[in-house]
């Protein structure tokens, strides 16, 4: 649908804040002008929201990835994150969620160690770019079904302490935290001071409080835990409807809420 339209159905839903994947504006995002990113910056202030920021970073390009032993491809990665980090900016926002698994999955029989050093490397090279920008990095940690890198909350702090800057930090996703051994509420307490940004939504691909995973314990942690970030529905099931999701998502949030 127009991109007016489901800002007015987000923000009379009830929601704030507008994040944004980057295929969705352009297929090449050096396409999207600086005054692309005007008009679409004042649509979002003009419904009176926010742009939290980007997520799906990686998704839907060709030629990048995090963890590949090929130099080039990893400096290209550095570049066009580089460059995300200026597009989040001219939008408005301040956080970026790299979850991407398939620009991020061990190639050519890696050892997780070999990962992380890559990934370090280049996100290293992104952080002047960050700083200038005034924007931060979220490592989304993401389930086993989903790909063989960063599958734990306790491995996306490894690589954010590898880089050891405050500009760079953990994400949260309720879908990816469901396949870890702890509850999800100890996963949110224990790594409280490293999240950055969180995901709402259930393993059944709907919104949040629409499967089988209660929300009031993990509305609870995040209070408890005085956590002052976003907290973004994503949603990866669209059949009953966005309008339908998006409502349904909200009210279920604010009725777990004590």
């Amino acid at each position: 649908m127009p991109v007016e339209d489901a800002l007015r159905i987000a923000r009379e839903a009830g929601y704030t804040g507008w994040e944004v994947a980057p295929f969705m504006l352009a297929d090449d995002i050096s396409t999207f002008s600086k005054s692309d990113r005007r008009a679409y910056r004042d649509q979002i202030i003009d419904a009176d929201m926010q742009c939290v920021g980007l997520h799906w970073l990686l998704a839907k390009t060709e030629g990048y990835h995090l963890t590949t032993r090929d130099a080039i491809t990893r400096a290209s990665t550095t570049a066009y994150l580089s460059d995300l980090a200026e597009l989040c900016s001219d939008l408005g926002g301040k956080v970026m969620v790299l979850g991407s698994p398939q620009q991020r999955n061990r190639t050519e029989g890696q050892t997780i160690e070999e990962a992380m050093e890559y990934a370090a490397e280049v996100l290293q090279g992104v952080i002047p770019a960050l700083h200038s920008h005034g924007v931060r990095i979220a490592l989304e940690p993401l389930g086993p079904t989903e790909g063989d890198f960063l599958n734990t909350a306790d491995q996306g702090v490894e690589l954010a302490r590898m880089l050891d800057d405050d500009h760079i930090g953990l994400h949260l996703d309720v879908k990816a935290m469901s396949s870890e051994s702890k509850p999800i509420e100890t996963v949110i307490r224990e790594h409280a001071d490293a999240m950055i940004h969180f995901h709402a939504n259930d393993p059944n691909l709907l919104g949040p409080g629409m499967g089988d995973v209660p929300f009031e314990p993990i509305m609870k942690a995040l209070a408890d835990v005085e956590y002052d970030g976003w907290v973004s529905v994503e949603v990866f099931d669209y059949s009953p409807g966005a309008e339908t999701l998006a409502r349904q998502s909200i009210a279920n949030l604010k009725n777990s809420v004590a």
